[in-house]
């Protein structure tokens, strides 16, 4: 019986910054501007790309899907960041914490086969224009979607069920803001050798491999707009693509910096490693959603009209 109770975990504490208090509240204010900001510019994208048809086009159906992911990511994780901050409440219940682990795996898997789905839309629409109806028709783009969903979910439903059946000895104290994964393997009493297997299996299928697509469709297309006489076609060209380029670098720089960083940065001690650890998690969990809607979609002029013919709509119905 006793060692039943030590496998069994009830609840998990999430340290956070608690080791400093006066960084708590400027994180707090920090987090929450950035909160509202996702909430904002991924809403706007989301009602401007449903509403306006002239923004019913693969790009921006597959922006809308990447809002909407921002979206559920941040929602599942950044309010329990706010009141551990903010109320010192720390404690996160052990399913909740599986289901916070869920949703942030699923949701980081989709959005790495997205922005793939959508380097292979940019190859077609400039590498093979005159096509680009035919093979990008709304029954592949809506299908391409639908299949990024459901094998982001699978792979979250498998990895999330391999750790949380681990036992935890009454281990429950994660050294992170949130449950991600790693942090809560590491609690772990057991063998998790099948979860590295299986995560490293993950790794390869949804980060190697869709970036392995973004870069081999930018060599194409780089190609293609060097064979350009155009100069207003190679810029017209150029800035369809630069936006998709700039979410890709800080997506996958800052998931490559967090998990491939040497093992070596925990001789800095217990504390400075919980900072460091804070601070990624943030940057990489808020930072990111937050960026998307501004780099790729609210400075675009097509999303800018959209705004403006919606709220004209809107002034004139009410008028």
């Amino acid at each position: 019986m006793d060692n039943i109770n030590q496998s069994f975990v009830t609840e998990f504490i999430l340290l956070g910054l608690s080791g400093y208090p006066n960084l708590e509240i400027i994180f707090f204010a920090v987090i929450l501007v950035m909160y509202l900001v996702i909430l904002i510019g991924n809403g706007v994208l989301i009602i401007a790309s449903v509403f306006d048809s002239r923004l019913h086009t693969p790009m921006y159906f597959f922006l809308g899907n990447l809002s909407f992911l921002d979206i559920c990511y941040t929602c599942t994780s950044v309010p329990s960041t706010l009141v551990s901050l903010i109320s010192k409440r720390r404690n996160i219940s052990f399913l909740g914490c599986a289901v916070q682990m869920f949703f942030g795996f699923a949701m980081g898997s989709t959005e790495c086969l997205l922005l793939g789905m959508m380097a292979f839309d940019r190859y077609v629409a400039i590498c093979n224009p005159l096509r680009y109806p035919i093979i990008m028709s709304k029954g592949v783009y809506t299908l391409m979607a639908c299949a990024s969903w459901f094998c982001g979910g699978i792979n979250s439903i498998v990895q999330t069920s391999l750790a949380m059946q681990l036992p935890f000895c009454g281990n429950n104290i994660i050294n992170h803001f949130l449950c991600e994964i790693l942090a809560v393997l590491k609690l772990a009493c057991a063998d998790i050798s099948l979860n590295i297997v299986t995560l490293n299996i993950s790794n390869i299928a949804f980060l190697v491999f869709p970036l392995l697509a973004i870069v081999f469709s930018y060599m194409f297309i780089l190609y293609t707009i060097l064979r350009m006489n155009s100069a207003t076609g190679r810029r017209r060209a150029f800035s369809t693509c630069s936006a998709h380029l700039a979410v890709v670098s800080i997506f996958y720089g800052t998931i490559f910096f967090m998990y491939a960083k040497p093992k070596s940065q925990d001789l800095l001690g217990k504390g400075s490693s919980q900072a460091t650890e804070g601070l990624f998690s943030v940057f990489y969990g808020v930072m990111t959603p937050m960026l998307n809607p501004i780099i790729y979609s609210l400075r675009n002029k097509d999303v800018k009209a959209a705004m403006k013919y919606l709220l004209c709509r809107r002034t004139g119905s009410n008028t």
